[in-house]
């Protein structure tokens, strides 16, 4: 069974950049696609990108393209989320996920990373 682990997050100021990372272990990447999700305080667990491992196909919500990238590395098995200009409302518990598709629909996600905490002051 795959292991997804988040690391990365950290406290950081309004228009700061900071990258987050997801390692896999325990399976082969080749047929999935890792999405990036984050869930703030009294909110629901959002969509944020996704990358599919095959083809590197990415997938964006609006409210992050431009400001956020996806991307991954094939031989450490881990898949990165560039976040720059960061804002308060940025502020959350940031997930990694893999599923067989790249989708932005949470359930299609199986397996779960525990979370890294970002909190952005303004």
């Amino acid at each position: 069974q795959v292991q997804l682990v988040e690391t990365g997050g950290g406290l950081v100021q309004a228009g700061d950049s900071l990258r987050l990372s997801c390692t896999a272990s325990g399976r082969t990447l080749s047929k999935y696609a890792l999405g990036w999700f984050r869930q703030a305080p009294g909110k629901e667990r959002e969509f944020l990108a996704a990358i599919r491992w095959s083809d590197n196909n990415t997938l964006y919500t609006s409210s992050v393209k431009g400001r956020f990238t996806v991307s991954r590395d094939n031989a450490k098995g881990t898949v990165y989320l560039q976040m720059n200009s960061l804002k308060p409302d940025d502020t959350a518990v940031y997930y990694c996920a893999i599923g067989p598709f790249c989708t932005f629909r949470t359930r299609s996600y199986g397996s779960w990373g525990p979370g890294t905490q970002v909190i952005v002051s303004s």
